[in-house]
This record gives structure tokens, sequence and C-alpha cells, in this order.
């Protein structure tokens, strides 16, 4: 758009904006989640994707296995699984609990998984409100400075300039930082909780007894439609 890059650097005001920001946000947190933010960070920018058709798959391979052999037979196989919370349900399952009781422990599990989630969230959002306002705040010292010097008009397009590229800063940090990043943890949050809540239901359903077939009928309904497509494309590939 023209003009210097040079115009929008201003080493005081990138002091205020983020000394602040991180300062408040550190202040406004447990000191236990401060020390996850490299964590929080990482779980933003990388991104571990879930098979939901592997899931399923699993799933229904465990409920024909049930069937032939019994409940029992899923011990050695729930020791293999790298997913905890999986190998975690097998498990209860394998060990005789009451089915209603596995839903509220693994139901319990979920929720707490999504308060930490939210937590963490949190951090982030805690950054998205206060860089503005530190940002606001740098323009108001800004702002100061140049009425102090009134009787020096030369001053005081360079002085509005610099305060206004407080507010600058404290903009970029929200809206192109920190509320991206906290949107794209809530995404990933939902996508974790969501394969979860699938693998609950067909733990339910293996324990239940049910039809293979109607487990992975029921499995489905958690994929959108180009997935339970793919899905049952593979079916069709491995028969033929």
């Amino acid at each position: 758009m023209g003009g210097s890059p040079q115009s929008f650097v201003d080493i005081p005001s990138i002091f205020i904006v983020l000394g602040g920001t991180f300062g408040a946000t550190i202040v406004a947190n447990p000191i236990e989640r401060t020390k996850l933010v490299g964590k929080i960070f990482k779980a933003a920018f990388v991104s571990e994707q879930i098979d939901m058709i592997g899931l399923i798959q699993t799933l229904v391979s465990f409920a024909e296995k049930a069937r032939r052999e019994g409940l029992l037979a899923l011990e050695e196989d729930a020791g293999q699984l790298d997913d905890e919370f999986m190998r975690k349900s097998i498990q209860l399952v394998v060990d005789g609990t009451d089915p209603e009781l596995v839903k509220s422990i693994l139901d319990t599990d979920i929720g707490l998984l999504g308060e930490r989630h939210n937590d963490n969230k949190g951090f982030l959002d805690s950054i998205a409100e206060l860089g503005p306002a530190f940002g606001m705040l740098g323009t108001l010292i800004g702002l100061i400075q140049m009425l102090q010097n009134l009787n020096d008009p030369s001053a005081l397009g360079p002085g509005m300039a610099v305060a206004l590229v407080t507010t600058f800063y404290g903009s970029i940090l929200a809206n192109m930082f920190a509320i991206p990043l906290g949107k794209k943890l809530a995404q990933n949050s939902a996508r974790e909780v969501l394969s979860r809540e699938l693998m609950v239901e067909g733990i339910l359903s293996i324990q239940a007894g049910e039809n293979p077939r109607i487990v992975e009928e029921k499995l489905k309904v958690f994929l959108p439609p180009a997935m339970r497509k793919r899905l049952d494309e593979g079916k069709d590939d491995g028969g033929a």
C-alpha cells in the first residue's frame, strides 16, 4: 500500500503490548497452566489427525471377535492398543463392569477432557482480550506525550503515528494470533471429544453383544456423509 515499513516499528510500543499482555495473562491464569503454555501453542499449531474410519473398523472387528469368542477374548487386543481411552474402555468391559457404570466413568472422562481443553483455550482468550486493551493503553500514553509537545507542530504527526501503532500491535496480537489459535484449539477439542463419544457408543454396543453390522451402522452416524461413503467403498473394495 506504499509508505515505509519502518513506520510500523516502534520498540516501546512492542514492550507495552507484548509485555503488558503476557504479564497480565500470567497473573490471570494459574501457574500450572502458565507452565503448559508451550504445549498449548504446540497443540494449536500441530493438530493430530484422528482416523474416525479406522476407529469404526477397529470397534467392528472387536464386536465380531467378542461375538465369536466372548468378551474375555478382547483382553489381549486391549493391551496392544495405543489409545489409552479405548484401552481403558475395553478393560472395563472385560472386567465385567456394569454397563451403566462403564458409561458413567467414560462420560466423566470425556467431560473432564473438555474442561481441560477449555481451560487451555482460556489462556489464548485472555491474550485476545488483553492485547487490544494494552494497545489502547499504549495509545493513551502516546497521546499524553504528544499533548505535552503542542508548542511544536512538527512533533504532532510523528507523535500521533507512534500512539496509533500501539493499538495496531494490540489488534494484530489478538486478531492474527490469539483468536485464530483459540478457534483451532476449540475445533481440535471438538474432534477429540467426538471420537471418544464414538468409542463409548461402540464399547457399550460390544458389551451388549449387538450384531457387528448393527454396531457399524450405529457408529457411522458419527461420520459426515463423505466419510460414510468412503467407509462403504472401502468395504466393497475389500470384499472384491
